[in-house]
């Protein structure tokens, strides 16, 4: 399993809003100002996690928007979902600071052209590349794509994603 966490930022970035740079502001706050993840927040608040995308850190959050849910048809964000919420999350999450540079580093000077990360779910991400793209594979196949812009928090960095990195079949 390569570390990649705590590695460097990229000051090119752009929080989800569209504001340049490094943020002042934690992953919570930039995520709360972000209407595409209204769903993640909801489901991060219905798991009791805000206070970790508020604290300290640093963390890399794997973002997947609304979509991502909506395709996934379970509703993380009941009352009745909090432990599979938190499930979810914890398997989106890893220990460090990492840039979409970072990454890509990271698999240009690998062999095999993929590297592995251990989650807060104690979970592997494989991450690869399709020629320009980036892929995100969790141990049970689900897999995604790193969409968007990064955006740099106080206390880490926010990936977006198009899907669950945890098979919806596990969240039911």
């Amino acid at each position: 399993v390569l570390a990649l966490a705590g590695c460097g930022a990229d000051k090119g970035a752009e929080t989800p809003a569209g504001a340049a740079g490094a943020s002042d502001r934690t992953m919570a706050q930039i995520l709360d100002s972000d209407r595409a993840y209204s769903t993640l927040n909801r489901v991060t608040g219905n798991a009791g996690l805000t206070a970790v995308l508020d604290g300290r850190g640093p963390y890399t959050v794997f973002a997947p928007a609304d979509g991502a849910f909506e395709r996934a048809g379970a509703d993380f964000g009941d009352a009745a979902m909090k432990a599979q919420a938190a499930a979810l999350l914890r398997a989106h999450i890893v220990p460090g600071a990492l840039t979409r540079q970072d990454i890509q580093t990271a698999i240009a000077n690998d062999a095999d052209g993929r590297v592995e990360m251990r989650t807060m779910a104690d979970g592997l991400l494989t991450f690869s590349r399709d020629g320009e793209v980036l892929i995100v594979t969790a141990a049970d196949g689900a897999r995604a794509i790193l969409t968007g812009r990064e955006a740099l928090a106080s206390n880490g960095v926010i990936q977006p994603v198009d899907g669950l990195l945890a098979a919806p079949a596990a969240a039911t």
